[in-house]
């Protein structure tokens, strides 16, 4: 007897290398921070806070790089930074805006992301607003990823169970939350930060581009998650 075919009821994006190329922006800014502060940046310290909570990321370069300041002092002073380059510039990633319209037009969407929810906003009134049902940010949770919290929360907002959703992500420790959630997981892999391949294998579906981000690979996604 056959299978039923896998049910989706909401696909939930990260943002950071999956809809804007901004990881370097990120790293430009907390580099520039330090340089000013006169201290040398670490050869790990890029690769130690991909994926990390705003929280946790500012206590890093706070306790570990030696930037003396308080987290909250660093955290906006970053974030500031960056936003700065968004109200320039957005930018955004091949195929971004289309990947996105395209899968409103079937199922309800959620973005959890690392970035602040400042830049959350900024991001969403760049066009998007009316396309996703709802945001996390991973500071509005306990953890920053690989843990699964910021997607359990956006499935919690969306009430979406998580084996009837997915989620679309670029790197290793995104990939890996998205897992641990127990989701359907799309790699989008970013050639500026490429995942893992132990972390890519959590992935039911690993796409070239955001142009090949369509309903069909989502279902398929779906399948082999539940096969």
């Amino acid at each position: 007897m056959a299978a039923d075919p896998p049910r989706i009821d909401a696909v939930v994006f990260d943002l950071d290398g999956v809809l804007v190329q901004s990881e370097h922006l990120w790293d430009e800014a907390r580099r520039e921070l330090v340089a000013e502060e006169g201290l040398q940046w670490p050869p790990d310290a890029t690769q130690a806070m991909m994926g990390m909570s705003s929280p946790e990321w500012s206590a890093y370069v706070r306790d570990e790089i030696g930037v003396q300041r308080s987290a909250e002092e660093i955290n906006d002073e970053v974030v500031e930074r960056l936003r700065a380059h968004y109200r320039e510039q957005i930018p955004w990633l091949p195929g971004a805006q289309d990947a996105v319209r395209r899968l409103a037009e079937r199922w309800p969407l959620g973005l959890a992301t690392s970035s602040n929810r400042e830049v959350i906003e900024e991001i969403l009134d760049a066009g998007l607003r009316d396309l996703f049902q709802v945001t996390v940010s991973s500071e509005e949770v306990a953890r920053g990823k690989p843990s699964p919290d910021v997607y359990q929360e956006a499935l919690r907002r969306l009430d979406v169970e998580p084996r009837h959703s997915a989620a679309i992500e670029d790197s290793t420790n995104g990939l890996l939350a998205a897992d641990a959630a127990g989701m359907a997981v799309i790699a989008v892999p970013n050639d500026a930060h490429p995942p893992e391949r132990h972390a890519l294998e959590r992935a039911g579906i690993v796409l070239d581009s955001l142009d090949d981000l369509t309903p069909e690979a989502v279902e398929r996604a779906a399948g082999r998650k539940t096969a």
